[in-house]
Parts: C-alpha cells; sequence; structure tokens
C-alpha cells in the first residue's frame, strides 16, 4: 500500500471528518476566523482533543490541492492509531510480557519512523505517542519506518504521564532514557516493561521522569555527549531484547 499522507479541505468536509473520528493529526484555520462553521469545527476539534494551528490566508493557499479550502485544512494520519489496549492484546495473544515503547515528544518524522521500525525488529508490542508537540503518523514516518508501521501498533494518547499510570496498575514497569541515569547494563529490562525516549534536544519531561521506575543511561566513550533520538531508543530496546533472551534460557 502506499504511504500517501491526506489532507481534507473545507468546511464541511472537515466537520464530517471530525464527527466521523477520522484520524487527524492537526487542524490549520485561518487566523480571526469564527463564524459558525468554523466555530463548530473548533467544538468538534476540542471533544477530540486535536491540535489547531491559526495562520494566515498564505499558508494555507500554499497548504491547498484542491484551492477551496474555505479557510481550513485538516492533516490526517497516513494510518490509523491503535488503542493502547491494542497493544496489550498483541502481547496477550503472544504469551509474552508487555513491551511498549513510549515516546516523549519525538518532532522529527524520521526519527519516529525509525523507532517504529527498530520496534518491530526488537519484538515490541507497539508505540506510544502523545498528541500535541510531538509528530504523528505521516507519510514521511511511514516511508521511514520502511514497512514496520503496517505491523507495529502506534497509539496515541492525551497524556503520557496519566497513561503511565493507567499501565502500572497493569503491572507495567517504566524505564527512561537519561544520561544522568544509572547504566542500562547494570538494569533489570526484563518483565513488563515500558521503555521511555524523549523528544530530540529537551529528553524525558520531568513530570515523566518521576513516574519511572528506572532511569537508564546508554555508557558512551566520545566527545560528544548525546546520541540521536532514534539510535538511543534501538540500542536501549535491544538491550532489553539481549536481556530478555538471557532470562529465557
Amino acid at each position: 500500500m502506499g504511504y500517501e499522507e491526506f489532507t481534507i479541505e473545507g468546511r464541511n468536509p472537515v466537520i464530517e471528518a471530525l464527527r466521523a473520528k477520522k484520524p487527524i493529526d492537526r487542524l490549520f484555520i485561518l487566523d480571526g476566523c469564527n463564524d459558525g462553521p468554523i466555530s463548530t469545527i473548533k467544538r468538534e476539534a476540542r471533544k477530540l482533543d486535536v491540535q489547531v494551528k491559526f495562520v494566515e490566508k498564505e499558508r494555507l493557499d500554499s497548504m491547498s490541492t484542491t484551492g477551496h479550502h474555505q479557510g481550513v485544512i485538516a492533516k490526517c494520519a497516513a494510518y490509523e492509531y491503535a488503542d493502547v489496549d491494542d497493544i496489550l492484546k498483541k502481547a496477550e495473544d503472544k504469551g509474552e510480557d508487555p513491551f511498549i515503547i513510549i515516546l516523549d515528544g519525538i518532532e522529527d518524522p524520521h526519527n519516529l519512523g525509525a523507532i517504529i521500525r527498530s520496534a518491530n525488529l526488537a519484538g515490541a508490542h507497539g508505540v506510544i505517542i502523545p498528541k500535541n508537540r510531538a509528530v504523528g503518523l505521516t507519510a514521511v514516518v511511514a516511508a521511514a519506518s520502511a514497512g514496520a508501521i503496517n505491523y507495529t501498533p502506534v497509539a496515541k494518547v492525551t497524556n503520557i504521564v496519566r497513561t503511565m499510570e493507567e499501565l502500572k496498575k497493569r503491572g507495567i514497569w517504566f524505564a527512561c532514557a537519561d544520561m544522568d541515569g544509572d547504566c542500562m547494563y547494570d538494569l533489570n529490562l526484563t518483565g513488563p516493561i515500558g521503555l521511555i525516549i524523549g523528544g530530540e534536544g529537551s529528553g524525558v519531561s520531568r513530570l515523566v521522569k518521576e513516574k519511572c521506575d528506572m532511569v537508564c543511561s546508554i555508557p558512551m566513550k566520545g566527545d560528544i555527549d548525546s546520541l540521536n533520538a532514534s539510535v538511543a531508543a534501538g540500542i536501549l530496546m535491544f538491550e532489553a531484547v539481549r536481556q530478555r533472551r538471557s532470562q529465557a534460557k
């Protein structure tokens, strides 16, 4: 199948897409426009916690493919999102402890695609991303995943911390990647676990870090002090794979 990200343009099409709960990543609305249909769009977007950006007409014109955007354009995910329960069900169906990758603010679509690819190869049961301040399932993400997006569920949640709290009640432990943590080789990354990778530059947010049971650092010997987010995610995932394989023997 193709990787075309798609847009929905025009007031009525966008209203119907929102009411049908289509996987809309964000809405672009003409700045200062508040008539009846636009107010309806804003209201429906709030119900679904869809991110809204107010932009100038020139921006909408440059984004439009139809030339009839009527002051509103919706950017939709290239692929449908899963639910967190879908990820847990996948682990249950395989008879495995849940192995989940949680991304706290990844904004680069190439990084997200690469992480989904690594998650698939590491046997993770799914990826969780936040609704706001993070990239969604765009065409670039799909292409960068090299097809893994077809097999690895990606859930989009309103609040990462709240999702962690709910998963903790279901027996899942959390480890985040942070330079100030304990060496990953000295930590137990087996069992039902969620590995958390922070955003480019900002890292894991304070509230998310406080909810973690372990903080992992990746030992580095070079002259610079950080790894690309997708590389760090891959290294941490496959250390968990190594430990889980050792435990299974």
